[in-house]
């Protein structure tokens, strides 16, 4: 197969609890998690996870050695599935994972992950800048509320105007379940 599922973030910093806890992370996780069962089932040779391992303690999370630098455990990676450890945004950012995906000539993406409005947008904007034609599983992403000056924009619309300014031109965006009907 063509395909592959890219799977960002979806480390424990980001659920309750965590150092940078989105709104909504576990609904995403478990859509995520869907989306990795029925890759298992079908395209078992082509599941990418990329983790973020914070290069300075000043990035506050996803800190060496520390619990919220891991995995969440509804996507852990078996043994036979790529791990990708990134130190920026943009998962192909000085990282192996375009090599990887060149060596089983991948020209499909699926991606799911966190958080909407930085990892995965700087990845699907790299992978289609890379030739990749992408697909974002919009509901197995999560974000945050954001601020700038005295205005807050909550995580939903920073979802949806990042989806929505992802759609069309660099994502063909779907609901996991829009995905696994059309996939079966």
């Amino acid at each position: 197969m063509d395909t592959a599922l890219i799977i960002v973030d979806i480390q424990k910093d980001y659920f309750a609890n965590g150092k940078m806890e989105l709104v909504n992370p576990d609904q995403a996780a478990k859509n995520a998690a869907k989306i990795l069962d029925w890759f298992r089932k079908n395209n078992k040779e082509n599941i990418f996870h990329v983790q973020h391992v914070a290069s300075s303690p000043d990035m506050g999370f996803f800190l060496p050695d520390t619990e919220g630098v891991e995995i969440h455990e509804l996507v852990q990676p078996l043994e036979n599935e790529t791990l990708v450890i990134k130190q920026f945004a943009n998962s192909f950012l000085q990282t192996e994972l375009g090599e990887q995906l060149a060596k089983k000539q991948i020209i499909k993406l699926v991606v799911v992950g966190m958080m909407t409005h930085m990892c995965i947008d700087a990845t699907v904007r790299a992978a289609v800048d890379l030739g990749y034609e992408t697909t974002l599983i919009e509901d197995a992403c999560a974000t945050r509320d954001l601020s700038y000056e005295d205005k807050i924009v909550p995580a939903e619309q920073v979802h949806y105007s990042f989806v929505g300014a992802l759609h069309g031109m660099y994502a063909d965006v779907m609901s996991t379940e829009h995905f696994l009907q059309k996939s079966n």
